[in-house]
């Protein structure tokens, strides 16, 4: 039940207004002085405020004012008998919702209140999806929390407000989707359509029926008219996924309808004219695929308006084990598991780990992981790989991870051994030649035995 507060001096006018709202089934708080008017309003949580523009006390501006400092969405109603345009454009500049001439009809304002509390609701429900999507952007669920992943998303939102052409770069699996959705939620078009399409998984005799859709007849089977991607995502947003797959052909129609901004349906002669913004990704290098011939130049410059380049995960690493405890936790909760702990020499397993897969291939070591674990810890074992000797080389494994941690755990052991002895064993000197902490550098020291 919402809760109006009603400064009004005049306890006639007051009970009237009061019977008006309560009949409405509000509940009303009822002030004859901006003294009391503000009692309530630091003591009552109150949904909006009608308030007359002389009071025995001071203003009705006053309350305005009070109020809006309180809780600036608060929508106020202005009252007053000697209403002039001078006087109403003042309380809309200070805030005021509305401005109301007395004698009114009581249904007026009560049709100004309920316009008022609908418009504060939407808003708050709308700052409150925003607020959601905005920490979804910042958990380690997709992509990461490291200074070069919140570079890419700051990058995506400043280019969110624009309509330009996005085309995002990468490998696969670190999160170019991503980057798509938050150009797209944090854009004015947040409340249209998002539609992804993932151009290799669809056939190359169906893909262009997928995107442009098709007209009655046009092929055996066409017993209706089909809308496609394009005409779905009509004033959103669609984002064509690893685009370097697309077939020339298919990508001379594309290029037109990056260009002209409409396209036909197959077996159709009408053209279609749509408002999309075009987000495209790909996991190859364009430009030597423009090159090669496999990639339309002038296709490949009307989408690289605008590129983001999203770093792999062993450039980032930073991010390694926050995603892996967010994973392990995840999985834990989808499986009713406790979490287990990740004990140091796990962890130095995943960050030598050269994570070709980036993050979907982090994300399912954690689930496998999370299956075979029944203790307190996740172990080596659980992910398939090989625990360190106190030397730093790794337990006899056949495996290309095993290879590949052993030699990082060799050059990283001969790194360190270099710097002391340039520092003539000085570890703080050695600990700033290495860019790294003192604390780093002395647990390493510990791990790999250097003496």
């Amino acid at each position: 039940m919402n809760k109006i507060l009603i400064v009004e001096d005049k306890k006639s006018m007051a009970d009237m207004l009061s019977m008006a709202f309560g009949s409405e089934g509000y509940e009303v708080k009822c002030a004859l002085s901006i003294k009391d008017g503000l009692a309530s309003l630091d003591n009552e949580n109150v949904d909006a405020v009608v308030t007359d523009l002389k009071l025995p006390d001071g203003s009705g501006f006053d309350i305005l004012k009070s109020a809006k400092e309180r809780v600036p969405s608060l929508p106020v109603v202005v009252m007053t008998a000697f209403g002039s345009i001078e006087t109403a454009v003042r309380a809309v500049k200070e805030g005021a919702y509305d401005f109301i001439t007395k004698p009114f009809d009581p249904d007026h304002l009560l049709l100004i209140i309920k316009r008022a509390l609908s418009e504060r609701f939407a808003a708050q429900e709308n700052l409150a999806l925003k607020k959601e999507f905005s920490d979804f952007l910042r958990i380690p669920d997709m992509a990461g929390t490291s200074k070069a992943w919140m570079d890419v998303l700051e990058k995506a939102k400043k280019v969110a407000q624009q309509k330009t052409t996005v085309l995002i770069l990468g490998e696969s699996g670190t999160g170019k989707e991503l980057v798509a959705r938050t150009v797209h939620f944090t854009s004015p078009r947040a409340d249209k359509p998002f539609v992804p399409v993932n151009c290799p998984a669809i056939p190359k005799d169906l893909i262009e029926n997928e995107l442009f859709g098709h007209e009655k007849g046009a092929f055996t089977g066409a017993t209706e008219a089909k809308a496609g991607r394009f005409e779905l995502a009509n004033n959103g947003t669609i984002f064509l996924d690893e685009i370097g797959d697309m077939d020339m052909n298919l990508q001379s129609k594309l290029l037109r309808v990056l260009q002209e901004g409409e396209f036909e349906r197959v077996g159709g002669t009408k053209s279609i004219k749509v408002d999309i913004r075009v987000i495209a990704a790909s996991n190859k290098n364009l430009e030597q695929e423009v090159a090669q011939g496999r990639f339309r130049e002038d296709l490949f410059y009307r989408l690289n308006v605008f590129p983001v380049n999203v770093p792999p995960l062993r450039g980032r690493r930073d991010d390694i084990i926050p995603l892996t405890r967010h994973f392990v936790k995840l999985f834990c909760n989808e499986m009713r598991k406790p979490i287990p702990g990740i004990p140091e020499e796990v962890e130095a397993l995943l960050l030598e780990h050269e994570w070709k897969g980036n993050v979907r291939e982090l994300k399912n070591a954690m689930e496998r992981a999370v299956i075979l674990c029944d203790g307190n810890s996740i172990l080596p074992e659980h992910f398939g790989l090989a625990a360190p000797h106190k030397d730093g080389s790794l337990i006899d494994d056949d495996s290309l991870f095993a290879a590949s941690g052993q030699a990082v755990r060799v050059a990283e052991k001969a790194r360190i051994e270099d710097a002391l002895r340039t520092t003539g064993g000085n570890k703080s000197k050695a600990a700033v030649l290495l860019k790294v902490s003192y604390k780093t550098l002395l647990n390493k020291i510990k791990e790999y035995g250097i003496g």
